[in-house]
């Protein structure tokens, strides 16, 4: 899982925090001995793409050091409903102190994955890549776009400072898509990526006369990303984007571009449903 420790760490003890307060899961304190010790089994309870069990792991490790945890799948595998998919054993008040947090991280980013499996299994027959948006859940983002990689998905830009990626409001500020497209070679290092995004196909050739290697192609119909496929001639990298779902995935692959950023993946997705079972 290529996560930063130091960000898992921080963002587990975050929502722990969050669900035990100031006195911690008085549930527990009040009706289990403190001594006492269990096992349990995180279920499937319908098919689906795991993701997260790494980061499940780790709640229990943050909550206990004591508690085993052992896992008998791996993330991006299929699940179906009643499997297995992990044990944790040792003391009864932690576990339970840490149930429903590690459940919240697995069904969400499971559901992430499967929806990304959905759409990445749609286009599979052509050359393009599905790929994710920032629009993230706030402090979840690697989260997210590890599970959109672990569900076959491609990740777009982390953050700000990760590229320049220009948009309508940018040309305009900036009086054009020469001009913008100017500076932004001006100030970029050669190793940060340049996109820009249009919407017509004149600005897309102003945008290939400027030297633009990356351009999304933002709201194009079918039609439209047809006719600025040929006009591309394999001179950039080009990226359809805009109302995008899992009924017009295809068609949109299809017409040859490379890839293809789906805000839904992120902001649309059903938890998968998991359990936790003495």
């Amino acid at each position: 899982m290529n996560i930063s420790p130091l960000y898992l760490d921080s963002i587990i003890k975050y929502a722990l925090n969050e669900d035990l307060g100031l006195a911690g899961d008085v549930t527990s304190q009040a009706v289990i001995p403190v001594d006492k010790t269990m096992k349990a089994q995180f279920v499937a309870r319908e098919n689906g793409i795991i993701c997260g069990l790494e980061i499940a792991r780790a709640v229990f490790k943050i909550l206990d050091p004591n508690l085993v945890f052992n896992t008998n799948i791996k993330d991006g595998n299929n699940i179906t409903p009643k499997q297995v998919l992990a044990e944790v054993s040792g003391n009864a008040r932690s576990i339970l102190a840490g149930e429903r947090v590690a459940l919240n991280f697995l069904g969400h980013l499971s559901g992430i994955a499967t929806t990304t499996a959905e759409y990445a299994k749609r286009i599979a027959h052509t050359k393009a890549r599905v790929t994710c948006t920032r629009k993230t859940t706030p402090n979840l983002r690697a989260f997210e776009k590890y599970a959109v990689k672990i569900g076959g998905g491609s990740n777009h830009r982390y953050n700000l400072d990760s590229a320049i990626l220009i948009k309508d409001n940018h040309i305009a500020a900036a009086g054009g898509v020469t001009q913008v497209l100017n500076a932004a070679q001006a100030y970029a290092g050669h190793l940060l990526p340049i996109e820009i995004e249009v919407d017509n196909l004149a600005q897309m050739q102003e945008a290939l006369n400027a030297g633009a290697k990356i351009i999304l192609l933002d709201n194009m119909s079918v039609d439209m990303l047809l006719e600025a496929v040929k006009l591309n001639k394999a001179a950039a990298i080009l990226e359809a984007s805009g109302g995008v779902n899992i009924s017009t995935i295809q068609a949109i692959a299809e017409t040859k571009v490379d890839y293809i950023s789906v805000g839904k993946l992120t902001t649309q997705v059903k938890q998968l449903d998991i359990g936790l079972d003495i």
